[in-house]
């Protein structure tokens, strides 16, 4: 038994690669022979697609052609991000809240002046309570509940709650 192998180079790289086996067996007393040959693996590599180059020049008469071998580029592995993704703002160190400066405080002044001298905060002047509003709904009645058990019988009182709940 023994491995044969086949290499082929080119430029001065591996482009294929062939290993296989070749197993032989003879036996001379009962005149039998036995020969197996396999094939374990094949390699090859071939040119990247969109990775060649032909010029022509008609003047010269000149031809050059070439093709590249696959690159293989490995990145850095890292397990996290080099950067955090959010970090929140640190409150402390802000500086404390500077004045209003006057031009804004003319601003807010001209907009209290159009919402007719009363503070504009938001709410409507002529709201109305909740209670005041629900007391003109009718009353709201929960929904019946019907009852699916067998009526007429007598519930077991050595049944516990429990037992009850997971029967239904």
């Amino acid at each position: 038994m023994f491995g044969k192998s086949v290499v082929l180079c080119s430029a001065g790289l591996l482009s294929a690669a062939e290993l296989g086996c070749l197993v032989q067996e003879e036996d001379t007393g009962r005149k039998e022979s036995f020969q197996a040959e396999w094939k374990d693996l094949s390699l090859s590599t071939r040119p990247e697609e969109g990775c060649s180059r032909r010029e022509v020049d008609d003047q010269h008469k000149e031809t050059f052609w070439q093709q590249q071998e696959t690159r293989i580029y490995h990145l850095p592995y890292q397990r996290v991000l080099p950067l955090p993704i959010f970090t929140p703002t640190d409150l402390s160190a802000k500086a404390e809240r500077t004045a209003t400066p006057p031009q804004l405080h003319d601003m807010l002044d001209f907009e209290e002046a159009l919402a007719g001298g009363t503070q504009a905060n938001g709410l409507c002047p002529d709201k109305t309570a909740v209670a005041e509003i629900t007391k003109e709904l009718p009353p709201v009645i929960p929904p019946s509940r019907p009852s699916f058990g067998k009526d007429g019988l007598p519930r077991s009182l050595s049944r516990s709650i429990s037992q009850e709940a997971q029967r239904g």
